[in-house]
């Protein structure tokens, strides 16, 4: 069987990346000296970023399929952290506005910046905090090239700097570095890095990249010096399997992920799921495993249509005092929810529904990125 996960429906409509863009790898492995460290999703933030849906890529249905998948991201997000919300335009700022009023969400911890994006998925090329020597936080911008020049990425490449312009924060260009996107690492906070090689060292992103070489690059840009690599699939969807959809770090000694069944229809290969099952820490301290079910039945939209496969509860978001968790209107969503919520005992696990989104590309974590406090 072939099962071809959160494939956007549009995907034929993109015909154009518009630019060339691959990072420059460097014939030797560059200084692997710690400059910086990424704090973990779970650390205090002081908001979470949000790009919009919008009609200017993928027309007015898709906007207004995902709106209401936003609007309850925002509405559970805005009592304990803000919102930063990047609209395309002026006129789309104020239909926000207006959806969010009409829904009533206060507007009192909901920031605005105005930038074009090409599509929704800010956790791939949105900004990365990281904290330097002087525990200072500065925004990395990493390269982006729509998940190997697959999908329209010159609009959304460019948000990181834009971000760090308006905030008057340092910005660490990596463009020319490596291609990599928020979706295809995980981090435990303490030095540990979970990601697959299809995701990266791949030819569509990063061109003769060694796997030391990265390591490399993530040992000083994000602070980790132990890595589990993954093998993937390359292919599998249109981001060549990102860990963040099977497999991710609830803290910094569990792995949140599936059972080996899940995972084998999640087209996960049995050496990788060895591999992950196996993982040690930095301090070769084996993971405490905590494993979510799919959708016990394949997702259906909220207009009707029927996409042939099943939901992953992996791909949720952790808020400083609530955790987001997708939902697909189906019997495991209850015992998605409680099993996480066990993990998160002084955080509220709220279900957001993504049917429509699952459609479209991917789930809550793929569209949220954290700003650390």
């Amino acid at each position: 069987m072939n099962k071809l996960f959160f494939i956007p429906l549009l995907f034929p409509l993109f015909t154009s990346c518009q630019e060339d863009t691959e990072a420059t790898i460097p014939d030797q492995p560059i200084n692997s000296e710690i400059m910086y460290t990424m704090p973990e999703e779970s650390a205090p933030h002081e908001g979470t970023w949000l790009q919009w849906p919008h009609q200017y890529q993928y027309g007015i249905d898709y906007r207004n399929d995902l709106d209401g998948t936003w609007v309850a991201m925002t509405q559970s997000l805005i009592g304990s952290e803000k919102v930063h919300i990047v609209a395309y335009d002026v006129t789309e700022k104020e239909r926000i506005i207006s959806l969010l009023e009409t829904a009533g969400v206060s507007l009192s911890n909901i920031e605005f910046k105005i930038y074009k994006t090409d599509d929704v998925w800010v956790r791939d090329n949105g900004p990365i905090y990281v904290r330097d020597k002087n525990n200072q936080l500065v925004i990395q911008d990493w390269g982006f090239n729509g998940w190997g020049k697959k999908a329209a990425f010159s609009n959304c490449n460019t948000i990181p700097t834009q971000i760090a312009t308006d905030q008057k924060n340092t910005v660490i260009d990596l463009n020319s570095v490596m291609i990599n996107e928020g979706g295809a690492i995980e981090i435990d906070g303490n030095g540990t890095l979970l990601a697959t090689k299809s995701a990266i060292l791949n030819s569509n992103r990063n061109p003769g990249m060694t796997q030391a070489q990265a390591e490399a690059i993530f040992k000083k840009n994000l602070g980790t010096t132990n890595f589990i690599w993954l093998v993937g699939k390359a292919g599998r969807e249109i981001t060549d399997m990102h860990i963040d959809g099977f497999a991710r770090f609830g803290n910094t000694n569990t792995i949140v992920t599936m059972n080996e069944s899940d995972l084998l229809y999640w087209e996960v290969p049995q050496t990788d799921i060895n591999i992950l099952y196996n993982s040690k820490d930095k301090n070769d301290k084996s993971y405490t495993f905590l494993k979510l079910p799919l959708s016990q039945n394949d997702v259906v939209t909220t207009y009707g249509k029927k996409l042939g496969y099943k939901g992953s509860y992996v791909n949720y978001y952790i808020g400083n005092t609530v955790v987001l968790v997708p939902n697909y209107n189906d019997s495991n969503d209850a015992v998605a929810n409680k099993l996480i919520q066990s993990l998160y005992p002084t955080r509220k696990v709220i279900g957001i529904d993504v049917r429509n989104l699952y459609a479209n590309g991917g789930m809550i974590h793929c569209v949220t990125q954290q700003q650390p406090r």
